[in-house]
């Protein structure tokens, strides 16, 4: 039987840990009975499009993505509408297309589920005619995003560092959505509007907990205005799976919408921010990306990580970034009464 080709593209920036050992573990344990295989490492922003753009005209019959969900959309886009089908081994940020399909983020049984090559169909979505295969969105979660791409550090850590940080001084905005389905129009001042392909952002942080990637839908997940009270709860809700239940959120499906807002401003597709204009046009392209997953025919999936687990790391690192805050203003302090002090010496 012959070979199938599989080109590995490898982000080796992406998320926190090193690549090296990815690219063993590959090497160890592909089924080379099944496939020949390349590796290549991204080089520069958008080096990823073009290889594999290059891939999928060869009709490659699989290319895997190597990094988080920059490096995936990166791909995807490159394969919707052809026969090449992605893969992932995830080792980004949050990995919410990967957790979205039960890809495992351990790389060595990421690589199993590669071996296997069961593909499925799904769908993708577009915000001003850009894809994307996760959550797009405007509001605050954009802005953390900016900020976080800004800071030029990866991990949760750091995007919560953002997250605490301008969630302090961000204010809502009031926006006009128009539901091109049913020429409905909803105006509503709002903390930000996702829209959903898949379920989550990332980290089991479940934006849009009912979104399928195979219903020719967009999952719109609007938060309105709240005061620091709902704080808690929505951020157990949020890692619950059950944040459509909260009295501040407000959902519908559609599979096209007009999002119009009084400036321009930041949005963001698949966690990537950049600068967009008044007016957001989001609709799904259904059934258009091959995609490999987790059949769960061979495997039993390992179940997710409790609540508690999840609340219990989310405050541990809130904790340990308070503390850093904490200590660094000390020293701010302290250096400032030695200044003062020289001054005053000097006098």
């Amino acid at each position: 039987m012959e070979k199938k080709k599989i080109i590995f593209i490898v982000n080796p920036i992406s998320g926190t840990q090193s690549k090296d050992t990815i690219v063993e573990l590959i090497k160890k344990h592909l089924d080379k009975e099944k496939y020949d295989f390349d590796i290549i490492p991204t080089q520069f922003a958008g080096h990823a499009i073009e290889l594999a753009a290059i891939a999928a005209a060869e009709n490659v019959f699989m290319v895997v993505a190597i990094g988080g969900d920059g490096t995936v959309n990166e791909v995807g886009r490159s394969l919707i509408h052809t026969n090449t089908a992605l893969g992932i081994i995830p080792c980004g940020s949050g990995n919410g297309l990967a957790r979205h399909l039960q890809i495992p983020m351990d790389p060595k049984k990421a690589i199993d589920i590669i071996n296997e090559g069961v593909t499925s169909c799904i769908d993708y979505g577009t915000i001003n005619s850009i894809p994307f295969f996760c959550t797009c969105g405007v509001g605050f979660d954009a802005f953390v995003s900016m900020k976080f791409a800004e800071s030029g550090r990866r991990g949760l850590l750091t995007y919560l560092e953002n997250m605490l940080h301008e969630s302090l001084k961000y204010k809502p905005e009031t926006y006009n959505i128009e539901l091109c389905d049913g020429n409905e129009v909803k105006t509503l001042k709002a903390y930000l509007i996702a829209c959903a392909n898949a379920s989550q952002y990332g980290n089991n942080a479940y934006i849009a907990p009912q979104a399928s990637l195979h219903d020719g839908l967009i999952d719109v997940t609007v938060l309105e205005p709240f005061t620091v009270l709902d704080v808690p709860a929505l951020s157990f809700q949020l890692f619950n799976r059950t944040l459509d239940q909260n009295s501040r959120i407000k959902t519908f499906r559609c599979r096209k919408l007009r999002i119009h807002r009084a400036k321009e401003g930041v949005i963001h597709f698949d966690g990537d921010p950049i600068m967009a204009g008044k007016d957001l046009d989001v609709q799904v392209v259904p059934k258009a990306l091959n995609i490999i997953v987790n059949s769960n025919k061979k495997r039993k999936i390992k179940k997710p990580e409790s609540l508690l687990q999840i609340v219990s790391d989310y405050f541990v690192e809130v904790n340990t970034l308070r503390n850093n805050i904490q200590t660094r203003n000390k020293r701010w302090l302290e250096l400032n009464r030695k200044l003062l002090r020289r001054k005053l010496s000097k006098k």
